[in-house]
């Protein structure tokens, strides 16, 4: 019986980067890995993300070390753009957009998932891992003591193998998940359906106004990750490097039953509805060889009860935990997956006791899981109301740039002195940033009943607040223990300032209180609800302004300010 130190079950995008990333850090570690799929992917594959944002970026540039193939054979990506609710869909120009308008100085890419896993394959095979197609599966027989057996049936034939380590990237067939029954339930039940069509699809051409096209280079719009907004959903747009285009609707069922888009042809109706000059700029396309294929996802979003094992198995990807497409994080959460398992694999290898690693990291990589949830859940209603929504993205990116991507950037993820100054004490910075995160979400929901204008005609830059610019700028700064501690300190305190100061226009707005009050950032709520928190603006705790973080605010704050501060 053949024996290997790893066998990965899956060959896409987790399982891949998971080999090539033990590959390049121990090239004589024997790897397996066993894709069921027949052939190479196809160009354009049906896969679940296809575009990158800084974190997962990162990894597949510098840690994978792949930055020459995706400059090469992959688009760039000019950042996320959203359009939001107007009076008239049918002209694009009129929307409120939100989106980048230079050059981003922290790349990102389209990703032509077909491509890319097809390079990895060959990468990771070049590299001597065993890779086998057409390879299901069949049994994996979990043992400590004798060693991990895993059988896969292959051209008929049933063959099994040990190892030392099992990972499972099998994706939504999820096998140790449903072997070992950790599932757990997610509270955010979206839908998604997506297609491809095929040639170049660029909503430049979607009107004849000159000035609005002019407000960006020539192609910029093009190479952005597009999202058309209204309340319960979201249509992306995304370009391929095979000159292909992905289309998907993700949507809310309690405001768009999923029986409504879940085939082809009720999502061309669904769009003519929703999104009438999507429609008619994208059905003619869809006719004939036009469509390339169409794929349903009903309540995509799963939790997880283990990730990783003393007894060397783990789960990566989406056979663990999948929040939600929206803002790209898929390939985020495999960099940092795939990161704490290679990390206790290798240590493994080398003989180190990894008890208290595996503990630590299926701690944090739950607790990052959790944190984030409140990002996603009921925020669907919230997807109709601009102003709401120009504040929630500007807030959950200024979150990711300010936090997790300094930390992935910089290898804090698997340095535990960094974990444990971050995290362990109640009141550490790591455990600040979850309830702060947690109060701004749910402020955005108290907002809601309060807030329901119709904006037109404007263009929101991201990187007009400077606050923003600064954490994506200083991302890839390579800093030491001490000073990514401190740095995160820094932004932490930053992001204080920035939810005090948003709490500020928006308290003003519905409860007509002062506009210079001093908060304390962790008490923040609107009175509205039930056993409403008491608004601490007495205590040392409390923020006064900063005139800088007020300044940057400001500028995605619709309403005269006037108006605002005589309410």
């Amino acid at each position: 019986m053949q024996q290997y130190d790893v066998v990965v079950l899956g060959g896409g995008l987790a399982g891949l980067t998971l080999s090539l990333q033990l590959k390049n850090a121990k090239p004589d570690l024997s790897i397996l890995v066993l894709e069921r799929r027949e052939n190479e992917a196809t160009t354009a594959a049906h896969k679940v993300g296809e575009s990158t944002v800084e974190l997962g970026t990162h990894y597949l540039r510098e840690v994978l070390g792949i930055k020459d193939y995706l400059e090469e054979h992959e688009l760039p990506k000019h950042g996320l753009r959203f359009f939001f609710k107007s009076h008239t869909k049918d002209d694009i120009a009129s929307r409120v957009e939100l989106g980048p308008r230079l050059r981003l100085p922290v790349p990102s890419h389209q990703l032509d998932r077909g491509t890319l896993e097809n390079y990895l394959m060959w990468l990771t095979q070049e590299k001597g891992t065993d890779l086998l197609l057409g390879a299901k599966v069949s049994n994996v027989d979990l043992s400590v003591e004798a060693g991990h057996q895993v059988s896969y049936i292959k051209g008929g034939e049933e063959v099994t193998v040990k190892c030392r380590w099992v990972a499972d990237a099998s994706g939504r067939a999820s096998v140790l998940k449903r072997k070992l029954k950790f599932q757990k339930p997610m509270e955010h039940h979206t839908n998604a359906a997506w297609w491809r069509l095929k040639g170049v699809i660029d909503i430049d051409d979607w009107t004849d106004n000159k000035e609005w096209q002019s407000f960006l280079e020539p192609g910029l719009r093009y190479l952005s990750t597009v999202h058309f907004m209204d309340s319960g959903y979201w249509l992306w747009v995304i370009p391929l490097g095979s000159k292909n285009t992905s289309i998907g609707i993700v949507a809310d069922p309690a405001v768009h039953p999923f029986e409504t888009f879940n085939t082809y042809e009720k999502a061309v109706e669904w769009m003519k509805q929703n999104e009438p000059l999507a429609y008619k700029m994208l059905e003619p396309l869809g006719q004939g060889e036009g469509l390339l294929d169409f794929k349903i996802l009903k309540h995509y979003a799963h939790h997880t009860e283990r990730i990783y094992s003393t007894d060397r198995w783990a789960t990566t990807g989406e056979s663990g935990p999948f929040l939600d497409p929206l803002y790209s994080p898929g390939t985020d959460f495999i960099a940092m997956n795939n990161s704490w398992l290679s990390d206790l694999i290798l240590r493994d290898m080398a003989g180190e006791d990894i008890t208290g690693r595996v503990s630590i990291y299926e701690q944090s990589h739950i607790a990052l899981v959790d944190s984030w949830i409140p990002v996603y859940q009921n925020k669907y209603l919230l997807m109709g109301n601009t102003q709401i929504m120009v504040i929630k993205i500007f807030w959950d990116w200024a979150s990711y740039w300010a936090v997790p991507s300094h930390l992935f950037a910089n290898k804090a993820f698997t340095n535990l002195r960094i974990l444990k100054d971050l995290f362990a004490a109640p009141n550490s910075p790591g455990r600040k940033f979850g309830r702060l995160h947690k109060v701004m979400q749910d402020l955005f929901l108290e907002w809601l009943p309060f807030e329901n204008r119709i904006f037109s005609n404007r263009y929101i830059d991201p990187f007009d607040l400077a606050v923003l610019r600064k954490f994506q700028e200083e991302i890839e700064i390579q800093r030491g223990p001490t000073e990514i501690i401190e740095q995160i300190e820094k932004n932490m305190c930053i992001l204080e300032q920035f939810a005090v100061a948003i709490f500020r226009l928006v308290s003003a707005e519905v409860n007509g209180t002062a506009p210079g009050i001093k908060v304390n950032p962790y008490t923040i709520n609107l009175g509205k609800s039930e056993n409403a928190m008491q608004l601490d603006t007495e205590s040392p705790e409390a923020i006064a302004p900063d005139p800088s973080i007020t300044k940057d605010v400001d500028v995605m704050w619709f309403y005269p300010k006037a108006a605002m501060t005589t309410a």
